[in-house]
């Protein structure tokens, strides 16, 4: 039943899926086609150096003469955390409370399975889609690096594909363990996103406001986008993001194990 349980989740969630890989395939490649009238811009140097010093410091701007930073800085900073978060998130808060307001899982829980088994599929399908999405969003970046002669290493753009990954799993988590703590959609997804959005708030903010600059670690954000992702490098502080989100859905575990379920 477990397996089962953890299979139902994936495919449900493939229509939405294939839908999300297709945006993703198409705003990489879109991008991509604007690269070799970018890098033929006689005064792209003048270009960079016209943005404020705490921007280019934000974005890594100095770096869009290649085509690694060029994508750093259109997708990477950007455009791919919001779609992984968005995906992340609305997967992770319709897995457990949206099941919970149609009814469904109530029948779910009614079988002979723990409830802890119940989470830990959910949380395990919710972590293949999302690094699912992430492997699409990889073969994207490769592919068109490769078609419009970006020279994006291989190794860099699947780096930076599995932090976009682990952004969207730590928060998706989060969003997880909300709604299985409270059994409320809405409330899952407004708590993930509001703390999404402290998140960079405190990652830009760090850049403008001296006395926040030792506190944007604690940042997602950072932790995923400082110094590339594409061409940072792999460091250590990756695995805390999904580290974390791991943590809040086990910690909502005792709770979903002992609550009413809404019918």
């Amino acid at each position: 039943m477990r397996t089962t349980i953890y299979f139902k989740d994936l495919r449900d969630q493939r229509r939405g899926f294939i839908g999300w890989s297709i945006g993703v395939i198409l705003t990489v490649g879109i991008m991509g086609a604007f690269w070799p009238f970018m890098k033929d811009m006689p005064d792209i140097a003048a270009f960079v150096d016209a943005y404020p010093e705490a921007m280019r410091k934000l974005f890594q701007i100095e770096a869009m003469t290649s085509g690694a930073g060029f994508f750093n800085v259109e997708l990477f900073s950007l455009m791919l955390p919001i779609i992984f978060l968005v995906f992340g998130i609305s997967r992770g808060a319709r897995l457990v409370a949206g099941e919970e307001e149609v009814g469904t899982l109530e029948v779910l829980a009614s079988v002979s399975v723990p409830r802890y088994r119940i989470l830990l599929d959910k949380a395990l399908a919710l972590v293949t889609t999302v690094s699912g999405l992430g492997l699409v969003t990889f073969l994207a970046t490769w592919m068109t690096s490769a078609l419009f002669g970006m020279g994006v290493p291989t190794g860099e753009a699947l780096m930076a594909s599995a932090v976009m990954a682990f952004l969207g799993i730590e928060f998706g988590l989060i969003a997880l363990a909300v709604g299985a703590f409270s059994g409320h959609r809405g409330l899952a997804l407004g708590t993930a996103s509001a703390l999404a959005t402290a998140s960079y708030l405190l990652y830009v903010a760090g850049v403008f406001i001296e006395e926040l600059e030792t506190w944007r670690i604690v940042s997602p954000f950072q932790q995923a986008l400082a110094g590339g992702p594409l061409g940072g490098g792999w460091r250590a502080v990756f695995v805390w993001m999904p580290f974390v989100g791991v943590l809040a859905a086990f910690a909502s575990g005792w709770r979903f194990d002992r609550r009413d379920l809404s019918s």
